[in-house]
């Protein structure tokens, strides 16, 4: 199946962590996860689109089935509680090889390794479930080091600077992608010689 197909329609894998265990969210996590996102400094770090304040409205429409437009979404689980999501959007057409991951956790729980933990769980998945798959990039604000650093320490590689690329509360500001790419034992590249129609 190509990574275009049935993203509606696949069901989400739960992953266990040591820490921490990702999985489907559901309607009763709501309140949960409105506690965590309803914070100035987690939305500081987050795409325009992410409201705040985060209400118990956003959180249900969210935890309803929102979140499964156009790729995989998962809940971030510690102790028995939601405290944050991470996502993995796969593109289409000729940059099919590409996915996008997102993440956040309530700040609470910063600099706890939880994070790390999680997008090393979904990097593991996407490489052994997405065949197509041959990157995964995160591009995060510049001025957020603890994604930097969870990305870093998840074993990604820094791979662009793109100044004054973005907005984020009618400010122009500058991002960094971080990237991972699929082991150097699979096949990375090929000789564009031998490419026919």
């Amino acid at each position: 199946m190509s990574l275009e197909q049935g993203l509606e329609t696949l069901p989400i894998p739960c992953l266990q962590g040591t820490r921490v265990r990702l999985r489907e969210l559901r309607p009763d996590d709501a309140p949960d996860l409105r506690e965590q996102a309803d914070n100035l400094a987690v939305w500081r770090n987050l795409l325009e689109g992410f409201p705040h304040p985060y209400t118990l409205a956003d959180a249900e429409a969210w935890c309803s089935g929102a979140w499964r437009q156009g790729g995989w979404v998962w809940g971030i689980e510690h102790e028995g509680a939601i405290i944050g999501c991470i996502g993995l959007r796969p593109e289409s057409g000729w940059l099919r090889c590409n996915a996008e991951v997102g993440y956040w956790i309530g700040q609470p729980f910063w600099r706890r390794g939880i994070t790390t933990e999680a997008l090393r769980l979904v990097t593991a998945w996407a490489w052994a479930e997405r065949t197509e798959l041959s990157r995964i990039y995160a591009p995060i604000f510049a001025w957020n080091e603890g994604s930097q650093a969870v990305a870093r320490s998840a074993g990604y590689a820094l791979e662009a600077r793109w100044p004054q690329s973005a907005f984020k509360a009618g400010q122009l500001i500058d991002r960094v992608v971080w990237a991972s790419y699929r082991s150097p034992a699979s096949p990375t590249s090929f000789d564009p010689l031998t490419i026919t129609p």
